[in-house]
């Protein structure tokens, strides 16, 4: 699999709408944003804030690091979808790396994701990342068919986390490369 992190632009709308499309319906209770098609996610679009990771022309995979308002202008959330297609094979932690280090690029002191409970493998990969648990909402969220899941909030503080991997040697998980 060659897999390139690119940029969402306007001309990535329809493979993303298709990506969103071929989705499991679960998968799909987990995303925030409207992807009911071309015209809504052209809504949601922000340049400098969304990336695509395609594989032959194909969208595997997709990430956003979107900033909060007002008095949480430094915190930023990161949203990440792979196809199932393609899970398994380090293609969600590349995601996780490259928004991470947008985020930083941005200037971003604190980068949050929210992560289902009984998700450990995405757990397990944003705690390998530098991200520490901040809170868990019970019975939070609520999949289509009707089942209560928790839900966790794992923060990334950038100045403490880096300097806590650095002493650890950790630094090179969220490196470039």
């Amino acid at each position: 699999m060659t897999t390139t992190v690119v940029e969402l632009d306007a001309d990535h709308v329809d493979a993303l709408a298709r990506f969103f499309a071929d989705l499991p319906a679960g998968d799909l209770t987990f995303v925030k944003e409207d992807v009911g098609g071309p015209a809504a996610i052209r809504g949601w679009m922000r340049p400098g804030r969304q990336w695509l990771a395609l594989d032959d022309g194909e969208v595997a995979g997709f990430v956003a690091v979107l900033p909060l308002h007002g008095w949480s202008d430094h915190v930023g959330e990161i949203r990440l979808v792979v196809h199932p297609r393609h899970r398994g094979a380090g293609l969600g932690r590349t995601l996780a790396r490259h928004a991470l280090l947008r985020a930083l690029e941005q200037g971003l002191r604190k980068v949050v994701v929210e992560v289902v409970a009984d998700q450990e493998a995405l757990l397990g990969m944003f705690s390998g990342l530098g991200f520490t648990g901040e809170a868990l909402l019970t019975d939070h969220v609520r999949d289509r068919e009707g089942r209560l899941h928790d839900l966790v909030l794992l923060a990334h503080h950038v100045e403490t986390t880096s300097a806590a991997m650095r002493a650890i040697g950790l630094e090179d998980e969220v490196a470039p490369g």
